[in-house]
């Protein structure tokens, strides 16, 4: 008697395009499903915007710093079985970020609803009530909105299908979309510089607090409701763990390995060409920029125009610098506000320019690692947001804006900055174009600008191409660490 063979089911097979958080992310998804995940990507090394600079002792994150929302890291480790505290670590910060005001008023933002509020009154004279009030309006927002804009794809009818979904449409008048922030700020505040605090909160998205919808006040919620965390080493540091578990889960990576093309065959994408060479898959995903993506991947294919041609958020200019002092006035986050901040955007927004007297932000991860700047110094990641890629000439923008800079800090610190910068290393839209593939340098894909800017997204699917799904910064839910880490998890729930 013969014994037939026990024949196993191949594993089906999953091409992401591109490393980043969202990228990342989506690869320990699907290796998690038992899916046999390979991950091409352009660059030397993983991480996207979320990489490393090291530089004469120093050490820097490229992009992003301020960590919210941990819950959504830790899921998808313990979703894998594993304990989040083997791979990374951090803690709560307070104060979450010290503000800087052209007056010479100085705040602190503490974690506490109830501390920041009586700091506000006793630096602005804005009753703590006012700031109370409104960081309760943002939760109940959010609460209201978080399963339809951020958690589903508000592109699937059945996501609309919910309970929350139709209390939220019965609420729509509270959640803002006919206001815009600035608007609505005012409001609730008599002092312009709260106002001014609370209107930053678009530059999240790289939108303009003087025109996108009031809804977007809701993303002061996680820092000031849930709270602002430190990840130990930085965000490298979340992208080393993810590629760290996608490593052990099985996920093969291949570096320096720029896609050409994605394979469509019929109306379903079947692969990837590498190198001249066809790498077949059951599921292609892009992590690339939506725009590059039907552009340089599928130039065959018609793009959504309504979709791709969306005004695209702002970028940045961010300086590295190696700083010879310490200053103990400075903590983990620091912005130092424009004196016109209508002014400041109205060049961003429509002279595509750099104003004079720009909103410095400066991160110093030093505060919380020693060995991320050598003794007795600083690691300065020093930005402003800048217009996003127009031709512009960035050589003379980025010259008058350092100029601006140093000028800025010296009037609000009484210190001289630029003798004290011992390593220097710049970023510009132009150069983050090129090495993270953004279109135009945009560091948020779209601008949220228009009140329905949430629907104008590009899907995390595709409608016409079966098994090409999109995840990161340039689709929905959106750009920032948290939202690309939620778009991996769309995506999980589509392929179901």
């Amino acid at each position: 008697m013969f014994l037939s063979p026990v024949m196993t089911k191949a594993k089906k097979k999953a091409i992401v395009i591109g490393s980043g958080v969202g990228g990342l992310a989506t690869a320990v998804r699907l290796a998690r499903k038992g899916l046999e995940v390979t991950v091409f990507e352009a660059n030397p090394s993983y991480g996207g915007k979320a990489t490393k600079i090291e530089k004469d002792g120093f050490f820097w994150g490229f992009g992003p710093s301020l960590f919210t929302f941990p819950e959504l890291l830790d899921e998808l480790f313990q979703l894998c079985g594993r304990n989040p505290a083997d791979y990374y670590h951090y803690h709560r910060l307070d104060p979450i970020c010290n503000y800087f005001f052209p007056d010479g008023t100085r705040l602190s933002a503490f974690a506490q609803p109830e501390k920041f509020a009586a700091e506000i009154e006793l630096k602005t004279g804005e009753p703590s009530s006012h700031v109370l009030a409104h960081l309760s309006k943002l939760k109940k927002v959010y609460l209201l909105t978080k399963d339809i804009f951020l958690f589903k794809s508000v592109h699937k009818l059945r996501s609309y299908l919910t309970l929350k979904s139709i209390q939220a449409l019965f609420n729509i008048s509270d959640i803002g979309i006919n206001t815009n922030m600035n608007a609505a700020n005012s409001r609730q505040f008599k002092d312009k510089r709260v106002v001014q605090l609370f209107n930053r909160y678009a530059t999240y998205n790289g939108s303009d607090p003087y025109i996108a919808p009031s809804t977007l006040n809701v993303i002061a919620h996680p820092e000031y409701n849930q709270g602002g965390y430190f990840l130990d080493g930085g965000m490298p540091d979340l992208s080393r763990s993810l590629y760290q578990l996608a490593c052990e889960l099985g996920v093969e990576f291949k570096f320096n390995s720029q896609v050409q093309k994605i394979n469509i065959t019929g109306k379903t994408a079947t692969g990837i060409f590498e190198k001249g060479i066809l790498h077949e898959a059951d599921i292609v995903v892009s992590n690339m920029d939506v725009v590059y993506t039907y552009q340089k991947l599928m130039p065959e294919q018609e793009a959504p125009a309504k979709i791709i041609e969306q005004p695209k958020s702002t970028s940045a200019i961010i300086f590295y610098w190696g700083i010879n002092r310490q200053f103990p006035e400075l903590d983990l986050h620091n912005i130092f506000f424009s004196g016109n901040y209508p002014r400041e955007f109205d060049y961003l927004t429509n002279k595509k320019l750099i104003y004079s007297d720009p909103t410095v932000y400066v991160f110093i991860s030093k505060k919380y690692q020693q060995q991320h700047a050598p003794a007795s110094c600083e690691n300065w990641f020093t930005l402003i947001n800048v217009p996003h890629d127009e031709g512009q000439n960035w050589d003379e923008l980025i010259s008058e804006a350092r100029k601006n800079i140093l000028a800025k800090l010296k009037a609000s610190l009484g210190v001289d900055i630029e003798p004290l910068i011992i390593s220097e290393t710049v970023n510009s839209p132009k150069t983050i174009g090129a090495k993270t593939l953004s279109h135009l340098g945009a560091l948020y894909g779209s601008s949220s600008n228009n009140k329905y800017s949430a629907f104008l997204r590009h899907p995390n699917f595709s409608r016409k191409i079966k098994n090409l799904y999109f995840c990161g910064g340039s689709v929905h839910p959106g750009g920032g660490v948290p939202l690309c880490l939620l778009s991996a998890k769309i995506i999980d729930e589509l392929i179901g």
